[in-house]
């Protein structure tokens, strides 16, 4: 394999190569408490511990030699699944490999390098795809594979995309991001970069509302479940008839008269889709008008 070809390859986070990928971590701020104080110091203290005997030449301890870094880093993805973020510590993601807590710092430095890891791993399920020559087509392709990376993990929406690429995964996609646009006679990377990120933007939005939906849906049919039939029939009446008698909401009560659900669970995929369009119209126009402005310039000054 070509260096060109290791490079474009998708990583594991065990395969991670710190004199590859010498990024400088921006530390994250955390709330404040006595206790997050004490965690942090504990984690600085043992991570020393364990440098100071890798700088030796020591081992891991015999019953965790068998660990490694992908257990490690899938094993905090699933916690920050079911329970944020927040739950994630050092000594919890110990308990859940089985190990002791100073192991981990064998395969990885920190709390926040344990979280980089687990951002790059989201960005291998991402993948940007390799350049068809059709930008809207890999623009499409790129906010869907983002959307459905997100909706599994909602609790990556507050970190990624939101500093500068930290692991080889993410530095392969903004390449290939890059590259998307190629060939479209836009050599403005101001106008490339806006457009990626307001692809971007959009997909964040759709799924912060998307998982607006999903929890509004839970609490309604916690509600509805108490209640017959006939009784939601009755209150759903009841809701329509009061927009179309006070006469000073006729747009609305057209809407709901056309039947239609803005937060329907059967359209979610639809809507997306819909919006997705729109805004790769937009991007189609902004294209268009980056492209005929340079013209307009050679144009006026050959004139």
């Amino acid at each position: 394999m070509s260096e060109q070809e290791e490079a474009g390859r998708a990583h594991g986070p065990g395969e991670r190569d710190e004199e590859q990928w010498p990024f400088f971590r921006y530390p994250r701020e955390y709330p404040h408490s006595a206790r997050a104080a004490r965690e942090a110091a504990r984690d600085e203290k043992i991570a020393g511990h364990v440098q100071r005997h890798k700088a030796r030449g020591a081992q891991p301890p015999r019953r965790d030699r068998g660990l490694s870094r992908d257990e490690i880093v899938s094993a905090a993805i699933a916690v920050a699944d079911a329970e944020g973020p927040e739950a994630i510590s050092m000594r919890r993601i110990a308990r859940e490999v089985g190990a002791g807590a100073m192991s981990l710092y064998w395969h990885v430095a920190s709390k926040e390098e344990l979280l980089d890891l687990m951002l790059d791993a989201i960005e291998a399920e991402i993948e940007v795809p390799e350049p068809t020559g059709d930008w809207r087509a890999d623009l499409g392709a790129f906010a869907h594979r983002t959307r459905a990376a997100l909706r599994q993990h909602q609790w990556a929406v507050e970190f990624i995309g939101t500093r500068p690429p930290s692991g080889p995964n993410d530095v392969r996609n903004l390449e290939r991001l890059l590259s998307l646009l190629d060939g479209i006679g836009v050599d403005d990377y101001g106008v490339v970069m806006g457009i990626f990120m307001t692809v971007a933007t959009f997909v964040i939005g759709a799924v912060i509302r998307e998982a607006q939906e999903v929890r509004f849906q839970a609490e309604q049919e916690r509600v509805e479940a108490s209640m017959t039939a006939e009784e939601l029939q009755a209150e759903h009446e009841r809701f329509r008839g009061w927009f179309e008698k006070s006469g000073q909401y006729p747009h609305i009560a057209r809407l709901m008269k056309a039947g239609i659900d803005p937060d329907d669970p059967a359209t979610r995929d639809e809507r997306f889709q819909f919006s997705l369009d729109c805004v790769l119209d937009g991007v189609a126009a902004r294209i268009a008008l980056a492209t005929r402005e340079p013209k307009a310039r050679d144009s006026h000054l050959s004139g």
